[in-house]
């Protein structure tokens, strides 16, 4: 079982921000293997499906971003998850506009959402897979609340399919070829 879980905050005040770029990500993966995440579980928006054999769930935490780690922990505690089995989207202000990156594990880099995933997981050896949503020029709160501005919504579209991508070549090749493939590209 995989658990694929985007990082966002629930309600239409928040669709179109840049911290829900997670959302975006797990909505088009949705659509892309037809799964429905119209059910409530484990605190979050749930899917469930079987993508190549390999079952499969998708989950967009209902807590907000600060206690996105409730929803994965209830998910991970359920499904009994294994670290290498769990893979975490959220947008990242220290990558340019558009640009992803995979990571096996690693620090929360600032970004609460992800600290508190690590902290109610215990360990921060589960993969992430961040989309740049580019550096505030003012206070980081606002600015990650705040929605894309018209040019970059072109940009944001294709990062978010090509994150989808990202997730779907992680699934079917693990880590390394995904990191190979979709970090090596500098396309934005």
């Amino acid at each position: 079982m995989k658990v694929i879980v985007g990082l966002g905050n629930p309600g239409s005040r928040y669709a179109k921000t840049r911290h829900n770029v997670g959302f975006r990500v797990i909505d088009r993966l949705a659509d892309m293997w037809q799964i429905g995440m119209d059910r409530e579980k484990f605190h979050a928006w749930y899917g469930h499906g079987v993508i190549d054999g390999e079952s499969v769930a998708l989950l967009k935490p209902t807590t907000f971003m600060n206690r996105s780690g409730q929803a994965v922990a209830a998910a991970g505690r359920f499904h009994q998850l294994t670290e290498s089995d769990l893979l975490v989207i959220s947008d990242d202000v220290a990558l340019p506009c558009g640009r992803i990156r995979l990571r096996p594990g690693g620090s929360a880099g600032g970004h609460n959402g992800l600290q508190d995933v690590i902290d109610r997981m215990g360990s921060d050896g589960f993969a992430r897979l961040r989309v740049g949503v580019d550096a505030p020029m003012g206070d980081q709160v606002s600015y990650v609340l705040s929605p894309f501005a018209p040019d970059e919504r072109p940009i944001m579209d294709r990062a978010v399919e090509r994150a989808a991508q990202a997730v779907a070549c992680w699934m079917a090749d693990g880590m390394d070829r995904a990191m190979n493939r979709f970090n090596a590209s500098e396309e934005v």
